[in-house]
């Protein structure tokens, strides 16, 4: 990454941390919302997914979902190829969760190589949580079925980025622990 570039990435991390910055995750550390975001870009530069817009995207993939940014703000900022990225990941948050669940599996194979990039990397960084740290109100069911859903969307992109595609293929073959019990992440008979 050129001077420029890592300048400009730097900048795109500090936009996307003050966004987030009263925001944690579900997880039981209650941990800051911008660690997801970076752990998103990390996963993509590790596969070799290190141009600057995807990085970028992944650094803001849930700014416009989850707080006030609006998608000109993000145009005038980072460009309209960021923008379009990051709208290609984000969800309508006036839509019930079933419904965005279903658009995700629906709309996965429609959006470009980039978004589809961040997606699986999103996915990932989502999977590795719930295995590791998962929400303490969540129950086994939840997190089953969560696995079962991100299963659904990134079957459907793999193409995007074997080398995520085999990571997320080593979560699903992996374990969890709840409770202290250990359960499958997805049960044989259920992919």
């Amino acid at each position: 990454m050129r001077a420029t570039q890592l300048s400009q990435f730097i900048s795109t991390a500090a936009f996307a941390a003050d966004k987030h910055k009263d925001q944690r995750r579900k997880d039981a550390s209650s941990t800051p919302y911008i660690n997801h975001s970076l752990g998103v870009a990390d996963i993509l530069s590790q596969t070799g997914h290190d141009d600057l817009p995807t990085l970028q995207a992944a650094l803001l993939h849930d700014t416009l979902e989850d707080t006030d940014t609006t998608l000109a703000e993000l145009e005038i900022t980072f460009g309209s190829q960021v923008a379009h990225i990051v709208a290609e990941c984000s969800d309508n948050k006036t839509q019930s969760k079933q419904v965005r669940k279903q658009i995700q599996i629906d709309k996965a194979r429609t959006v470009s190589i980039k978004a589809k990039q961040v997606k699986l990397a999103d996915k990932l960084y989502n999977l590795r949580d719930l295995q590791t740290n998962s929400p303490p109100d969540w129950d086994i069911r939840r997190i089953k079925e969560y696995f079962i859903w991100a299963g659904k969307v990134t079957r459907q992109i793999e193409d995007a980025s074997p080398a995520i595609t085999e990571l997320l293929a080593q979560v699903y073959a992996g374990t969890f622990e709840k409770d202290g019990v250990v359960y499958n992440c997805v049960d044989i008979d259920l992919v």
